[in-house]
């Protein structure tokens, strides 16, 4: 029995050790040992890509071939009903692709398992289960479609939240970094830089949008999401700064660029021709630009999935002192969470699919263009509002939650 059991730990050493090299190793080397998450996560994400892309292309030229097929013959609204059945459809194969992947793999926590060899290999079955799930939603009533579009606002809305605290997250955590008692004196300069500059662009930026998006006293609507833009900035730091939260001057800077580009970002969306909006996302011609524009901000929308995907420790509890050191240093632990990543993966395909369409499914987008209508300035400045909120909240939280113990005890 000792033998056969040294032997076992001796495989599982071996194996420990062969993950750790493909871990540490270079992307080639994870490329080449095909069974391994660090691999995998990068083919799930390329299977995004090409989702959208399909979506972005049954939208934008796809109408024609739709037209032959027969259960698109009493589509109600024209060619552009097409074109937004057309994402729908592409959009609900690639979250049905998703979810699968989602349950199958919802609470992995242990390499060399069978569902940890599910997530991260059986590419041949994953190469046929994809295009099966693509191709189903093509056969379906038009009434499904529209109901899933009716779900994938609230899917949409799940993502943003997602993406929100993980930024969240990663500005605290980039905080705490800087703060850290051993490289305080060191860093300071460093946090002291970067929250200027933050600072700088945030009021250049604000700036810039004064002169861009309110050329005149008519704007009323734009000079209102502008100035409160910056009123949410001062909010934020005064808080921030305030002695009793204490939290340093460079989580304020950071979210306040994140607000200022989010509220770009959403007067952008405005419809081409209104009379405040001179540097307007969708124009009436197409150029490199353009074409180049709309890709890097699709492209954007996958990186920031893959990113808010394998960020699952920002949504997880907090454990107490050796209780958390020792699942740190289990080396049999999974890297990241494969459930919370291919959720994360099957709201995203909801969220872009809004974008594709402007949120609204009886809205007519142009070629090249992503996220536009009021429907989409709207859910911008709402998540704006949301992140302000979300950040306060996390700073406040401490001394709420601590009052209320004090008068608790003091109580009993």
């Amino acid at each position: 029995m000792e033998t056969g059991t040294s032997v076992s730990n001796n495989n599982d050493r071996s194996i420990n050790d062969s993950y750790e090299a493909i871990k540490n190793g270079s992307w080639f080397n994870q490329f080449r040992n095909g069974c391994n998450p660090w691999m995998a996560r990068y083919v799930y994400g390329l299977i995004f890509l090409i989702s959208n892309l399909l979506a972005w292309g049954a939208r934008d030229y796809g109408r024609r071939a739709l037209r032959e097929v027969t259960i698109f013959k009493n589509c109600k609204g024209g060619e552009n009903c097409l074109g937004t059945e057309g994402v729908l459809r592409v959009s609900l194969g690639c979250f049905l692709f998703y979810f699968v992947m989602f349950l199958s793999t919802l609470g992995t926590s242990k390499t060399h398992s069978s569902r940890d060899r599910w997530h991260s290999g059986w590419w041949f079955v994953k190469l046929i289960l994809w295009p099966a799930l693509t191709i189903i939603p093509f056969l379906l009533p038009s009434s499904i479609i529209h109901l899933y579009g009716e779900i994938a606002h609230f899917g949409a809305g799940v993502f943003l939240l997602i993406q929100l605290i993980s930024v969240i997250s990663f500005i605290q955590w980039l905080n705490e970094c800087y703060q850290s008692q051993k490289d305080t004196e060191k860093c300071r300069v460093y946090v002291m830089l970067l929250a200027t500059t933050s600072y700088t662009v945030c009021i250049v930026g604000v700036i810039l949008m004064y002169v861009w998006y309110a050329p005149d006293a008519s704007c009323l609507l734009n000079i209102f999401f502008i100035t409160w833009t910056l009123f949410l900035i001062q909010l934020m730091t005064s808080i921030a700064l305030h002695p009793k939260v204490n939290a340093g001057y460079l989580t304020p800077a950071l979210m306040g660029l994140y607000v200022v580009f989010v509220c770009w970002c959403a007067i952008r969306s405005e419809p081409v021709g209104e009379s405040c909006n001179r540097k307007a996302a969708a124009s009436n011609r197409t150029d490199w630009l353009t074409i180049i524009s709309f890709m890097v901000a699709l492209l954007s929308m996958v990186i920031a999935t893959f990113s808010t995907g394998i960020d699952s420790q920002c949504f997880q509890f907090k454990k107490n002192g050796k209780d958390q050191e020792e699942e740190e240093e289990r080396e049999d632990s999974v890297p990241y969470g494969y459930g919370f990543f291919h959720f994360v993966f099957a709201t995203g395909a909801m969220y872009i699919a809004m974008l594709l369409i402007g949120w609204n499914t009886h809205h007519p987008m142009k070629k090249w263009t992503i996220d536009v209508g009021w429907t989409s300035t709207w859910v911008r400045v709402v998540n704006e509002w949301l992140a302000a909120c979300v950040y306060i909240w996390m700073l406040v939280s401490p001394l709420i939650l601590k009052s209320r113990r004090q008068t608790t005890n003091g109580t009993t």
